[in-house]
């Protein structure tokens, strides 16, 4: 049975994409995905070949047809985002599609049946193939909404490729914070690593992502990256950590390694055994072992 890890944190930067790619070179075999969709940048790591490109619909909007809108007025009452607006000296009416939220009232009121409500497309969908197996990827469009819709479709192809070719592990890089899209992220996942760095709002962060992850019930551990950084905070960090029961994956020192195997395209470990690959080999390590006897039916 396929196993799902998913690597989060507090906000973006804190090295969760280049932990993940290093665990993908680590593993044997599993499947990819990249459900930080609003900044997607595991395929800069990767260099994944598309084979399998979908529009990505996650809502409606409205419009309204000039030629049969009386200009009753109805659509302009009832909608509660001000994206109705009078047009022709207010002998008809338009929808303001940056304002508009989808949510059809308009269209269910409209007397006339002059209110267009159709699927528009918010981003796109890929499965490719890496250097190190499948991944499921994707790219929300400027300004789009519904996130969370993606991150779950992301999730699902990738479950499913993982489930029909009898691949033992999903790798799943989240969305950071702790929103919609994080829930999307982590909802049904067999273990959680949250990357945290020593900093107060690392701190903070870390208490705000571990309680949601808490409220699901999903076990959950916990990786100090830049940890030499700030010795003092990172102690607390970890010590907080072993309190509240979250295991702890271990920590990662500040190297430039991160950033010039980022400028070759390739994990940390595929660039050799330096200090933080030898780190990263101990957490993937915690990380299994977390993973092995936590999966579903364990």
């Amino acid at each position: 049975m396929t196993k799902e890890l998913v690597i989060i944190s507090g906000k973006g930067g804190t090295g969760k994409t280049s932990i993940l790619a290093s665990f993908a070179s680590l593993a044997d075999a599993m499947v990819l995905a990249d459900a930080d969709v609003d900044a997607a940048d595991l395929h800069l790591v990767l260099s994944p070949e598309v084979k399998r490109r979908e529009s990505f619909s996650g809502g409606s909007k409205a419009s309204i047809d000039e030629s049969l809108c009386t200009g009753c007025g109805t659509c302009f009452e009832v909608c509660r985002f001000q994206a109705v607006l009078p047009v022709r000296g207010g002998q008809a009416y338009a929808v303001d599609e940056v304002a508009c939220e989808g949510c059809g009232v308009c269209a269910y009121f409209c007397p006339e049946k002059a209110v267009d409500f159709s699927p528009v497309v918010n981003g796109e969908w890929f499965v490719s193939e890496t250097r190190r197996g499948p991944m499921v990827h994707a790219r929300l469009g400027i300004a789009e909404e519904n996130s969370g819709k993606l991150v779950t479709l992301v999730r699902k192809e990738a479950r499913k490729i993982a489930e029909e070719k009898g691949i033992p592990l999903l790798l799943v890089d989240g969305s950071p914070g702790i929103g919609c899209p994080v829930i999307a992220s982590i909802s049904g996942a067999d273990l959680v690593l949250i990357v945290t760095e020593p900093t107060v709002a690392g701190e903070h962060d870390l208490d705000r992502v571990s309680d949601l992850t808490r409220h699901f019930g999903i076990p959950s551990m916990v990786c100090i990256n830049k940890a030499d950084l700030n010795p003092e905070v990172a102690d607390r960090i970890e010590e907080k950590t072993r309190k509240t029961g979250l295991g702890f994956a271990g920590r990662l020192s500040y190297d430039p390694a991160f950033t010039e195997a980022q400028i070759e395209k390739k994990s940390v470990v595929e660039k050799g055994d330096g200090r933080a690959a030898g780190e990263l080999r101990e957490v993937w390590r915690e990380v299994r072992e977390a993973l092995d006897g936590r999966g579903r039916g364990a």
